[in-house]
């Protein structure tokens, strides 16, 4: 997107790349659907962020799910937005998409350079290790967008990190799924979605399906809460959330019979196999009000999983570092965007949607740079 917005101002842009192809998470993230961003009110969308620095705020404002939409569709990708609100295009890929940018990118003069790692400064040129050995490049302007630290993989390794040094904050998990020590009898359901629950995190509390697998819990219910989590929040589960707990207990005040626990649970509260099995591990030893129990079931969980399985990062280069405009104080005529930033989105297309707006608005800034503060002026 920097790169977009610099060729149509009529700069001669280099866009480097340090993957044999561009854009891999981006198609990573089409894989099971490409959400684009959230339709609705933008004070709602940019709220959904929490605190957010000023520039963060005001990129958002200039470049949010409306300008989104526009930019796909200019690109000849209808979109739709499904019944959470949530923007997809028609064909549910990233990769037409990323085709018909990266041709409307060279239409407009931008050369893509693939194979090229940026690994430092050399006085004022940007040093690339390239297939045709190391290149130092001198440039006006410098836009680094160089990913966070999850899913290696595809390019966002990270590694950058220590070449920015002190202006850069630790790198966690975001998004992600936590580590959970099954016992045996929970292996037939790995692979299954938890469905009926709601998920609470301090005071924060999730509707969301989520699934479990031999590793523990991940899915949308559990990334909704994933930063209360990591940042400390005790996580439990609400098995019930339809019914209030004075009904749940009404309900269990019913005769049981002979029936054992587990089948009067069954018949009186209608639970299902699977939520069952949750009590059953997360609520033994039993103790207490049962009812109470089911409507605040403790998760027992050995933390985030690692960092390269999380969907996004937070931490990053720290706000402080940069100015108004995304451009590193220490470093003139050097701005920074994307996922790269100490900021963390939640996921229903809030990551792209700042991606984009982070990286306009840094091209942005640079073409209003005055005169001598570059790095080659």
């Amino acid at each position: 997107m920097a790169a977009e917005v610099l060729a149509a101002a009529g700069c001669a842009v280099t866009l480097a790349d340090a993957m044999p192809s561009v854009g891999r998470k981006f198609l990573m993230a089409g894989k099971s659907g490409l959400n684009l961003t959230k339709d609705g009110p933008l004070d709602d969308f940019i709220a959904a962020y929490g605190p957010l620095p000023k520039v963060m705020v005001d990129a958002l404002t200039a470049f949010g799910p409306a300008q989104v939409i526009d930019w796909a569709q200019g690109l000849d990708q209808p979109v739709f937005t499904g019944s959470s609100g949530r923007v997809f295009p028609l064909a549910m890929k990233a990769s037409p998409l990323l085709r018909a940018w990266l041709i409307r990118l060279g239409a407009a003069g931008v050369q893509v350079r693939t194979r090229w790692r940026w690994i430092g400064w050399d006085a004022a040129a940007a040093v690339f290790d390239t297939p045709d050995g190391r290149q130092g490049v001198a440039a006006d302007i410098t836009i680094l967008a160089l990913g966070g630290a999850s899913w290696a993989r595809l390019g966002s390794d990270g590694a950058w990190a220590a070449l920015l040094g002190e202006v850069v904050t630790p790198f966690a998990p975001a998004n992600m799924g936590f580590s959970v020590g099954w016992s045996p009898h929970m292996a037939k359901y790995f692979g299954r979605p938890v469905k009926g629950c709601a998920l609470i995190a301090g005071t924060q509390r999730e509707r969301g399906e989520f699934v479990i697998s031999a590793r523990g819990i991940e899915g949308g219910g559990v990334y909704s809460v994933s930063r209360a989590v990591r940042e400390g929040a005790p996580l439990h589960l609400d098995l019930l959330p339809e019914w209030s707990l004075s009904e749940v207990a009404a309900r269990l005040a019913r005769p049981r019979g002979k029936a054992t626990l587990a089948n009067h649970l069954r018949k009186v509260l209608r639970i299902d196999p699977l939520r069952l099995a949750l009590f059953h591990e997360w609520a033994r030893p039993f103790a207490g009000d049962l009812a109470a129990i089911l409507k605040h079931l403790p998760v027992r969980h050995d933390g985030p999983r690692p960092l390269d399985e999380a969907i996004s990062t937070a931490g990053g280069v720290k706000f402080g570092a940069l100015d108004g405009g995304l451009m590193l104080q220490d470093r003139p005529g050097v701005f920074c965007a994307g996922e790269m930033l100490d900021w963390e989105a939640p996921t229903g297309g809030y990551l792209i949607t700042a991606c984009l707006a982070s990286g306009a608005a840094a091209a942005r800034a640079a073409l209003v740079m005055p005169p001598g503060q570059g790095m080659r002026k």
